[in-house]
């Protein structure tokens, strides 16, 4: 089975070193090459044409944006994982906007950045916030989006209903929920219309923005 290949783009060595050894040291994943700035990480992407990009959104160059959309349009198939300092849901929101797939803290334990790089390469979103030591978000979800139609009426999510969102927000389908949480399609079909009328969602896009500012992909 073909390993999946990462690109790696921070301007701190040290860090691309044992990133790259970590990576390196698993089955099923290969490092191609290495950035140290904005037009270096789309040059290097061009020639090695990597599955993901590990991305720094701190590096020299041009803003962060601008380089991620530039990814998006020189390469075909390329999916870019934030990988930064930065913990706070606006700059998430805004690499999210410019095409990234997942964004990570780089706080966060070794497992969960392999566990992102592979959620990531197969076509799911993924989002950590958390730093060690946090605790983990709460069961109840009270939060409703910003741009939510249900924004003046919040209701409370059950603890299944929020696993239900969380992973129809990763990119699950029906089938593939019902398997993670060993019930029926159809019990994820209920679920997912009571979402809909507590929260007014229609799309997956507006789920997943919820899900992301209730922290409901947080550690996963």
């Amino acid at each position: 089975m073909p390993k999946t290949r990462v690109l790696i783009a921070d301007d701190h060595a040290v860090l691309r070193a044992g990133l790259k050894l970590l990576i390196n040291g698993q089955s099923d994943m290969e490092v191609v090459g290495e950035a140290a700035d904005g037009p270096e990480t789309v040059r290097r992407a061009q020639a090695a044409a990597p599955d993901i990009v590990l991305f720094d959104l701190s590096m020299p160059g041009p803003r962060f944006t601008q380089t991620i959309e530039q990814l998006m349009r020189v390469t075909s198939s390329c999916r870019v994982l934030v990988l930064t300092m930065h913990d706070d849901p606006a700059h998430l929101q805004t690499a999210f906007q410019a095409g990234a797939s997942g964004y990570i803290v780089k706080q966060a334990a070794d497992v969960e950045l392999l566990s992102a790089i592979r959620a990531v390469h197969q076509g799911r979103s993924f989002v950590d916030l958390t730093r060690p030591g946090e605790p983990a978000p709460g069961q109840q979800i009270r939060r409703v989006s910003r741009d939510s139609p249900a924004a003046g009426h919040p209701r409370p999510l059950s603890r299944r209903e929020a696993e239900v969102l969380r992973l129809l927000a990763q990119g699950y389908t029906n089938q593939e929920a019902a398997d993670q949480l060993a019930v029926s399609v159809k019990t994820i079909e209920t679920h997912r219309k009571r979402l809909s009328d507590k929260l007014g969602f229609k799309s997956r896009a507006e789920l997943f923005r919820f899900a992301v500012e209730a922290g409901l992909l947080q550690g996963h």
